[in-house]
């Protein structure tokens, strides 16, 4: 019951809805997330962390960077993650990878996981 009530408030806030949007495509970095929402890192953090924590994302190291990826391992988890996606606005969704893609494409060599 625990791990149930762990994953639904883990998508009960708006900031980790709008994460999980930016990863729908894929994996993501740490910096680009911050940058995309403009919120700080370390809000970022405490939220990627609630959703790791739930299951809901994974993470990859490489080197000092962090990449993070919705986790499609559990057939729960992953039937809920995408139930969720749909009911975000395609407006908000859009808007986000509109901004995710500008982030990522404004001073390509300088991002952060790049280095």
């Amino acid at each position: 019951m625990q791990e149930t009530i762990q994953i639904f408030k883990a998508l009960s806030d708006e900031t980790r809805l709008n994460i999980i949007s930016l990863m729908k495509e894929g994996e993501i970095c740490v910096c680009d997330i911050t940058e995309t929402l403009q919120v700080s890192q370390p809000k970022i953090s405490f939220h990627l962390n609630v959703l790791k924590e739930a299951g809901i994302i994974k993470d990859r190291k490489q080197g000092k960077w962090v990449h993070y990826s919705i986790n499609n391992t559990d057939l729960f988890r992953r039937f809920l993650i995408h139930s969720v996606l749909e009911r975000i606005p395609d407006k908000t969704v859009k808007k986000n990878l509109s901004q995710l893609k500008k982030v990522m494409s404004i001073n390509n060599k300088n991002r952060c996981c790049d280095k």
